[in-house]
């Protein structure tokens, strides 16, 4: 008899602890590559970049400032990623604020990018922003397990106080409304151009859970994240961030903060952040 319990024991205990999975969502600005970065140039970085995302496979990667040619180097080197995301605005060097997901773990289910405005379905500047913002949005299905995921990533304006701060509150209604549309977890990767005591990323903290802050373990690297492709000076700003909702049962385990260099050159201007989600 004590056998048979035993058995059941493990037998449910196991069964819980296979249905437990990690999954790594990344957040990485990557620097516009039409910019003139002299020895800091996309040309000169860009296997870099994909290295990077390839090596970390990450199962879900908000990325910011793309614009269609990195974009298409990107895919090209990295076959197992596909993406979703609509650019800024029209032109040749608009930017985008993709999702790149793992095609072969994950199905797209439906996807939307909407602009931080008040007109939020037409492309649009919002407030006081310098540059039209956006965010991108996705629900994803595993392929293996069945479970759901909106996936969302932005890139707040870097003037507009009071756009980041409307911006903000867009997302925050944005995950409500996602939640009632369907209800499992919301994840929001982006560069919210703010540090942690300015009111919008307040607000987003309030209204959602911000991950290394909540990570089961002690987050690893600096919270700093943006670098201005310095790298003899200690970095000090943290603007990127990955949210999620309260209301899950999702936690995060791990949490990095990616300092990865070659040449004593940083691959972006940006340091990537990824979270270590459990999906239970």
């Amino acid at each position: 008899m004590k056998k048979n319990i035993l058995f059941i024991v493990l037998f449910f205990t196991s069964v819980q602890v296979f249905s437990q999975t990690d999954m790594n969502v990344m957040s990485y600005n990557i620097r516009l590559g039409s910019a003139n970065d002299g020895e800091n140039n996309w040309e000169i970085r860009k296997e870099k970049v994909t290295d990077l995302l390839n090596y970390y496979e990450a199962s879900f990667i908000g990325l910011q400032e793309v614009q269609k040619f990195q974009l298409d180097f990107i895919l090209m080197k990295s076959p197992n990623y596909d993406y979703i995301g609509l650019p800024r605005e029209a032109g040749e060097f608009a930017e985008y604020s993709c999702i790149l997901f793992n095609k072969k773990e994950f199905k797209l289910i439906e996807q939307k990018t909407i602009w931080l405005s008040k007109t939020p379905d037409s492309v649009s500047k919002g407030w006081d922003a310098a540059c039209h913002r956006i965010v991108t949005y996705g629900l994803f299905k595993n392929k293996k397990s069945g479970k759901q995921f909106w996936i969302a990533n932005t890139h707040f304006d870097h003037e507009g106080k009071v756009a980041r701060m409307e911006s903000a509150r867009m997302i925050v209604k944005l995950v409500i409304d996602l939640k009632a549309k369907k209800q499992v977890p919301v994840i929001i990767t982006g560069d919210f151009n703010a540090t942690s005591n300015e009111d919008s990323v307040q607000l987003l903290k309030q209204s959602l859970h911000e991950a290394s802050s909540v990570s089961e373990t002690k987050p690893y690297g600096e919270k700093a994240t943006w670098n201005a492709f310095d790298f003899k000076t200690k970095l000090e700003k943290q603007i990127d961030y990955i949210f999620f909702d309260k209301i899950s049962s999702i936690k995060v385990r791990k949490f990095i903060t990616i300092n990865d260099f070659y040449d004593f050159k940083y691959p972006s201007d940006h340091l990537p952040i990824m979270a270590t989600f459990l999906i239970k």
